[in-house]
């Protein structure tokens, strides 16, 4: 048993090699990097003046008090708009000072909050040094001192200021995950949200996997949630147990949600998941989705794309990879009676924040599959789990979707593929850097990431097997196109062309 939160008290200051920079006079305050970081360990804050006054009070130095007034910058998001309506004689607040602050115990130095943060140049990363360590700590002292974001400050139709709220913060770093990990900025994120909607109102069971290794690295728990684990395959069946508990003890305002890998739910789990999805109980479950049994050093999974290199499907001279078509889970579990499904990535943050929301307004079971980055087993660098993800999405290696069953009589009326780029055809179409138009295709998006390498020549022409990867790609987005009958215009020309 290891306590709740006590992650908090971990330190990567002397391990972290970088740390990022903060430029306060770029920033629109978007918070993109505050959803994005994997860690933790850089937060956003709204101060009126009398709160930069009050927080101030406890810093002595000169130089300190001008290092601090520099993280704080007049946006138009929090200064120029409120000030604005107040000029009107609106009962709203004044105008109020924005920062981001980073926590230098809990950085890695991985970069994704600086790719987050893109061409705002907010950020940029930097050589961690005895001379700029201490100022980051000054930066963070100020940060802790100073009074929360008031909440009339945070737009309840803005998903992204969630992170404003103090409660949001119920994964609170300090976890043994790898850098820049995929996988904890997506459960920062549900937390967030579930957190806003029900409160302490709920618990995880969680599938053994990546997320109960750095979740339990003894003894630093990053949840503020209880959590429980039990076998790699049976914690649907543990989260049907725990909510006939609550049930029969009044307890039926309380949400458990089910976390596991694609390994644990789409292979040897995934009949205890069947089981939990058919008996129509209020349990939710989020999928973390990699394609790989990352935990256990990168094994495919029956979520793996075809022609992979990993192990157990090692890409040689006779087998290019991984041969077997993808398992979609969610495709699976919309077909079961009356299931919440969506799937979608947190850098969609709009969509990702309303699908947790949905799921958890939803009085049945919901699972929410969510592709999660990671960085060794795709081979790709330690900054750019959210721009894998944007990328997954844009190709159509993993569209999203959401399927409410309580939506409409038809399944059409109840599946929505609103998020994805160019809806109505094949592959999304985008300018490259020399402003030549091309589609943004699996074969694209395969050529970003290592676990593909093996199937481009030394002309970065693409191996049959990955050609073969892409038509399968295709066929769940035309499938998915046709479930939610939105007409597919390439498609409908393909088949007058062959009469």
């Amino acid at each position: 048993m290891v306590p709740a939160g006590t992650g908090s008290y971990r330190d990567f200051s002397y391990i972290a090699p970088d740390l990022p920079e903060y430029d306060a006079s770029h920033c629109v305050a978007c918070m993109e990097c505050v959803q994005n970081c994997p860690d933790s360990a850089i937060w956003g804050k709204v101060l009126p003046q009398e709160n930069v006054d009050l927080a101030m009070e406890g810093f002595i130095d000169e130089n300190d008090k001008v290092l601090l007034r520099e993280q704080l910058v007049q946006t138009t998001k929090f200064w120029k708009t409120y000030d604005k309506k107040k000029s009107k004689g609106s009962d709203a607040p004044g105008g109020a000072w924005f920062g981001i602050f980073v926590d230098p115990t809990k950085c890695k130095g991985c970069g994704e909050c600086v790719t987050a943060c893109g061409s705002h140049n907010a950020l940029k990363m930097i050589k961690k040094t005895p001379v700029n360590l201490p100022s980051y700590f000054t930066i963070w002292e100020f940060y802790k001192q100073a009074p929360h974001t008031p909440e009339l400050y945070i737009n309840p139709k803005l998903k992204v200021d969630i992170m404003l709220r103090d409660g949001a913060n119920q994964y609170v770093g300090g976890a043994g995950s790898c850098m820049g990990c995929g996988e904890t900025s997506v459960l920062r994120q549900f937390l967030a949200m579930t957190h806003a909607k029900v409160g302490n109102k709920y618990g995880i069971v969680a599938n053994t996997g990546c997320n109960t290794v750095y979740g339990s690295t003894y003894p630093y728990n990053p949840f503020r949630a209880p959590w429980v684990n039990s076998l790699f395959e049976n914690a649907p069946t543990v989260a049907m147990g725990i909510r006939s508990h609550w049930d029969q003890v009044g307890k039926k305002d309380h949400h458990i949600w089910v976390v596991g890998g694609d390994g644990s739910m789409l292979d040897i789990g995934f009949q205890s998941l069947s089981r939990m999805l058919t008996s129509g109980m209020n349990i939710k479950v989020l999928v973390l989705d990699t394609q790989v049994y990352s935990n256990t050093g990168g094994q495919t999974s029956t979520a793996t794309f075809i022609g992979q290199d990993a192990k157990m499907s090692v890409h040689g001279s006779h087998v290019q990879g991984k041969w077997e078509r993808r398992k979609e889970i969610a495709n699976i579990a919309l077909m079961h009676p009356r299931v919440f499904v969506a799937q979608t990535v947190g850098p969609m943050i709009n969509h990702f924040y309303k699908s947790i929301e949905q799921a958890l307004e939803f009085d049945g079971p919901a699972l929410i599959n969510v592709y999660t980055t990671c960085q060794p087993e795709h081979q790709v660098a330690d900054d750019q789990s959210n721009i894998r993800a944007l990328m997954a999405v844009e190709s159509r290696a993993f569209p999203v979707f959401i399927y409410d069953p309580d939506a409409g009589p038809t399944l059409a009326s109840r599946l929505s593929l609103q998020g994805n780029p160019s809806m109505r055809r094949d592959w999304h179409i985008k300018k490259d850097a020399n402003g030549e138009e091309k589609p943004v295709d699996f074969i694209a998006f395969a050529r970003g990431e290592g676990r593909f390498q093996k199937h481009f020549d030394a002309n970065g022409q693409p191996s049959e097997v990955l050609k073969l990867s892409q038509k399968d790609r295709l066929m769940n987005w035309r499938l998915l196109q046709e479930l939610a009958r939105v007409q597919n215009e390439d498609w409908m020309e393909e088949l007058e062309r062959n009469g």
